[in-house]
């Protein structure tokens, strides 16, 4: 068996949803073991948070936690990092000075300069930064990818993606009683992109992770439904591809009646590809002319759905599952980094520091085109 990585974390301490995800994910495929965090930006609940999960070692600072992990013969290998957006970037490079390797949750930050700045550091530093974008830990969504790969579905013309929740259809950060809502509409912790950054990136990254296609253009509005809310809750653009093929996404937290309506249609020149994250056990394929085919987790034999399998046919697994083959994946990296080997195969499916920065180039480009009335932006890629 693969030794257990140590593990640390920032944020994600009492009330955080994020987090508990984050410390299940980890050890659903025992590769790692939480042993360290500064658990809170407030000292108490930090103290109280680390003692409630039994760590090791409780940090009421990030910044000292960096220092001292750093220097321990058994210090920590890996940080995940699942503090509000304006934090990722500083608490990523503190942790990478230090040489510990990153789980950071998206977006990467609150700013293209800062993203790029923080792919710079992970290549000089040699260190593995992957970016948790839970939905592409699904098996049929990986499944999805290599049929698109293989040309089962053609060259791709139309990609499709839709977003859609309700959580934030009224005021609920007003009056601090909602943390996570508070904090989510607060520009100077969330960065300039509200439902763009929190959703709308999730929309990207899947149907360019499906598709393996990043828009060269897109023209966008963000708007903001809720009087007095400070952030974007609604986001759609328009899509053109460099082969040609055209796209749409839309993402909103005020959709009355959404939960997590994740959707995403692929349309090539043979066939269609459907998957709805509420479903995630179900992909369906459906060939030009044909009927449309049910493809279910379990039965399908790609080697990249296999890979994020756990259980036989006909037992559901969900979204921790997703979230734990990102972790997965990353152990799989870092312990290959660690012994100067390539990264297996199966695990380069992990999002990492540079879908993060293509994430923010796409947020970057919304809103200039938002600001501009809707105009066409070009997408600026070195």
């Amino acid at each position: 068996m693969t030794r257990r990585l140590r593990l640390g974390m920032v944020g994600g301490g009492e009330g955080a949803f994020i987090g508990a995800v984050h410390r299940i994910a980890a050890r659903l495929d025992d590769g790692f073991e939480l042993v360290a965090g500064a658990l809170s930006s407030d000292a108490a609940r930090a103290q109280a948070s680390a003692a409630a999960l039994g760590l090791a070692r409780g940090y009421a600072d990030w910044r000292e936690m960096a220092q001292v992990e750093g220097a321990r013969e058994d210090g920590i290998e890996a940080v995940a990092i699942v503090t509000p957006n304006h934090l990722h970037a500083p608490v990523a490079h503190a942790f990478m000075d230090a040489g510990i390797h990153v789980i950071c949750d998206k977006p990467l930050a609150v700013s293209l300069a800062e993203g790029e700045a923080l792919a710079r550091h992970a290549r000089e530093a040699d260190l593995v930064f992957a970016l948790t974008h839970t939905y592409s830990g699904y098996p049929l969504v990986r499944h999805a990818r290599e049929l698109v790969e293989a040309g089962e579905i053609g060259d791709v013309r139309i990609v499709q993606v839709e977003y859609a929740q309700d959580w934030l259809a009224h005021a609920v950060e007003r009056g601090g009683a909602n943390r996570q809502a508070a904090w989510r509409t607060d520009p100077a912790l969330a960065g300039p992109a509200g439902c763009l950054g929190d959703i709308g990136t999730h929309a990207y990254q899947l149907a360019a992770f499906v598709s393996a296609l990043v828009p060269q253009s897109l023209a966008a509005e963000v708007h903001t439904f809720v009087p007095g809310r400070r952030v974007d809750d609604h986001v759609q653009a328009m899509l053109r591809y460099a082969n040609g093929a055209r796209g749409m996404l839309w993402a909103s937290q005020v959709a009355s009646g959404a939960e997590n309506a994740l959707r995403l249609r692929v349309y090539g020149t043979k066939a269609a590809l459907a998957f709805d994250q509420e479903e995630p056990n179900v992909l369906w394929f459906t060939p030009q002319g044909g009927e449309a085919q049910r493809l279910t987790r379990g039965r399908v034999a790609g080697r990249a759905a296999q890979h994020a399998t756990r259980v036989p046919p006909g037992h559901p697994e969900g979204y921790l599952e997703a979230f734990a083959q990102l972790y997965r994946d990353a152990a799989a990296q870092i312990h290959a980094r660690e012994a100067g080997e390539p990264a297996p195969p199966a695990s380069r499916l992990l999002t990492s520091v540079d879908d993060g920065v293509e994430g923010l180039r796409f947020i970057e480009a919304v809103l200039a085109s938002s600001a501009a009335g809707g105009a066409w932006r070009s997408i600026v890629r070195p």
